[in-house]
């Protein structure tokens, strides 16, 4: 099993994207290599066992619809036990790396009590909110750190949502009177990658009304010691331009063809 915390060294943690784009890698290059070789296999026995017209039926051991293909000797056998062997090696190592990734997916990098941010994410037709821990409120854009375990809280104050981003590879259920947990981390190397400032796009993946194709959102990612600046000067309960100057409102009447 791999240990997570291998996963999560500082700094270094993996973030979810990562997880998903290595787990991807791994089994298209394994599957490419497995694919090849049992096609390649197959073509050298069909080459190999071709009806050439010098065949003696007398001496072509045709194989019986329920008996396995043991042969004269044993050395059939030997080839598929050999293969079922080292199929079942493939797969079982495949399951166990799949499942150690997945588990800190799951539980997210381990961190202080207090070193990681929680974020409530509240889903609204057509639009997102976010909670800062101090009472600040941001409405369709989300500032968080780099090199910071981002925790969410993702539930909605209307009708069934689903807060995701697919850069990121986050996805949560955004459903009335619940709460979903998940979490992200960006990189300060993604950071300083994008200019100094990385942005993902937030969408609703799940169909809420007239104005799912125009709920959609932003996240912000940018240094620390900024981030840090921004929060300071945010006070309780003061709340950012409306969603109206963000640019995520939506005239449910005009997509529905009805006129105000």
């Amino acid at each position: 099993m791999i240990d997570p915390v291998i996963l999560q060294q500082g700094s270094d943690w993996r973030a979810q994207a990562e997880v998903f784009d290595e787990i991807f890698f791994v089994f298209l290059a394994l599957g490419t290599l497995v694919g090849t070789i049992v096609v390649a296999y197959t073509l050298w026995n069909v080459y190999k066992y071709r009806d050439d017209g010098d065949r003696s039926d007398e001496k072509f051991d045709a194989p019986t619809v329920g008996e396995l293909p043991t042969g004269q000797g044993g050395p059939k056998a030997k080839k598929l036990f050999l293969s079922f062997g080292l199929s079942a090696i493939v797969v079982i190592s495949l399951v166990v790396y799949a499942y150690g990734l997945l588990l800190y997916v799951e539980d997210g990098p381990s961190v202080q009590d207090d070193g990681d941010i929680e974020i409530l994410v509240e889903g609204q037709q057509y639009g997102w909110v976010y909670e800062y821990p101090n009472g600040h409120t941001e409405r369709g854009e989300l500032i968080v750190p780099a090199d910071q375990r981002i925790d969410i809280n993702v539930t909605s104050q209307d009708v069934w949502h689903n807060f995701g981003s697919s850069e990121l590879r986050i996805k949560s259920d955004a459903i009335p009177g619940e709460y979903n947990e998940n979490w992200f981390s960006v990189s300060s190397e993604e950071v300083e990658a994008q200019g100094g400032e990385a942005t993902y796009t937030v969408e609703c993946f799940e169909l809420c009304g007239p104005g799912h194709s125009a709920m959609k959102g932003q996240i912000t990612v940018i240094p620390e010691d900024e981030w840090e600046e921004w929060y300071a000067d945010t006070g309780e309960d003061s709340e950012s331009e409306s969603i109206e100057s963000a640019g995520v409102t939506f005239d449910a009447s005009a997509a529905s063809g009805v006129s105000a």
